[in-house]
């Protein structure tokens, strides 16, 4: 392999796997190797990046602040979307990956890199994601993925690699954990997750507290919403990413957001996951309650019949395909007049929703009443009744005649 590449763009997080990958791909290819961190809400996890990479053996070193662009162009359309996966993954993994493609992508083409790599495993989703948006952008890229590669077998041949060659880890064999963060989730996979019948480990959640711990008084917020995207809080206007940091922190103190499931992974084995999205959680719930009343019913019933599918491109990682851009542009026009505001009751991990307000508001007392009105004659329900059965009806004729 060594000549093969001269340089490589590595998507660098600091982890057990990117870790040992800096000194292998040296080692394997002869290469020099720029570490490319994005900074995506990881917290004080980002500041120690620089030093622990050139330490490992990168060359240089480049970190990005894509905080703001990657609330603003990535988890705000996906919310838009309402994208759950699965019913209970809120893709906070998912929605980060094409946007750290893209950046490493830049990078590579700043430094004139002949390759980039990842330390997505061979069995997970992730090299699928990073390799799918690498490729949509620059489809003669090459892409060394090391897990798909070397003859280390799992997270304890890491762990001793790490040591034999001087590299410092936070995962041990006791904590085997593969952690992911981000502004707006953290996810743990591995150790003893892997056992279903074991209520994870209180060390597994970071970014929320126990809901035993949780204030016994209820919190209550207030999210104001214009054309389907959060705007304020409490009557503060703040940017994307300023107000995904203030809803985990009150996500975070009421125990909003965990989630332990079991998902249908892209390569098709199922992997248990443990989520939390606190902020995330509050504006799905914030985002329903506005357009229950804000958004028409049939355009509703038609987004929410895509949900699902829109939800599997961003998980399978086909951010950058047509068909996702298309059904973008379906759910951004479906979001058009979703203004208005939500008080939410934040209590234990519960989000209640405690009224909703908008001027665009398609829900009038007096068109609902059972009161005699004006824009509603009762009797008109009874041709429409009769219309609507009339293929049930003849149905049942037919299944009479039969008998």
């Amino acid at each position: 392999m060594k000549g093969s590449v001269k340089k490589v763009v590595l998507a660098y997080s600091g982890g057990l796997d990117t870790s040992i990958i800096i000194h292998w791909l040296k080692e394997n290819y002869g290469c020099k190797v720029v570490a490319f961190v994005a900074d995506i809400g990881q917290g004080s996890e980002v500041k120690p990046l620089r030093a622990k990479a050139l330490k490992s053996g990168a060359e240089a070193v480049y970190i990005k602040d894509l905080k703001e662009e990657f609330a603003r162009d990535f988890v705000f359309p996906m919310l838009r979307a309402g994208a759950v996966y699965e019913g209970t993954y809120l893709l906070g993994t998912s929605i980060a990956r094409p946007l750290i493609a893209k950046a490493q992508m830049d990078v590579a083409r700043e430094v004139r890199a002949d390759a980039v790599s990842h330390g997505a495993t061979g069995k997970g989703n992730d090299q699928v994601r990073f390799e799918l948006a690498y490729y949509s952008i620059d489809p003669h890229i090459k892409v060394i993925a090391p897990w798909r590669i070397w003859d280390l077998k799992g997270r304890s041949d890491l762990i001793a690699y790490a040591k034999e060659h001087g590299i410092s880890v936070a995962a041990t064999k006791k904590k085997p954990y593969s952690i992911d963060r981000n502004l707006f989730h953290i996810s743990f996979e591995g150790g003893i997750l892997e056992d279903l019948e074991k209520e994870p480990p209180e060390d597994t959640y970071v970014m929320t507290v126990p809901p035993e711990k949780a204030p016994d008084k209820a919190t209550y917020v207030t999210i104001g919403f214009k054309d389907g995207d959060p705007v304020s809080v409490n009557g503060r206007k703040l940017s994307p990413a300023k107000l995904l940091e203030n809803l985990n922190r009150l996500g975070r103190r009421n125990a909003i957001g965990r989630v332990d499931c079991v998902e249908s992974r892209i390569v098709g084995m199922k992997s248990r996951g443990i989520y939390e999205t606190p902020g995330g959680t509050i504006l799905h719930v914030g985002r329903r309650a506005i357009e229950s009343i804000a958004m028409d019913g049939e355009i509703m019933h038609l987004r929410d019949s895509l949900t699902s599918r829109y939800a599997e491109l961003v998980y399978y990682g086909y951010w950058y395909s047509p068909e996702r851009e298309a059904l973008q542009k379906l759910m951004d026009e479906a979001s058009r007049g979703v203004t208005g505001t939500v008080r939410l009751k934040l209590y234990k991990g519960n989000v209640i929703v405690a009224g909703r307000k908008s001027d665009n508001s398609l829900y009038h007392p007096d068109f609902a009443t059972f009161e005699e009105d004006t824009v509603y004659d009762q009797k008109d329900a009874d041709g429409f009744i009769k219309i609507s059965a009339l293929r049930l009806k003849l149905k049942a004729m037919m299944e009479r005649r039969r008998r």
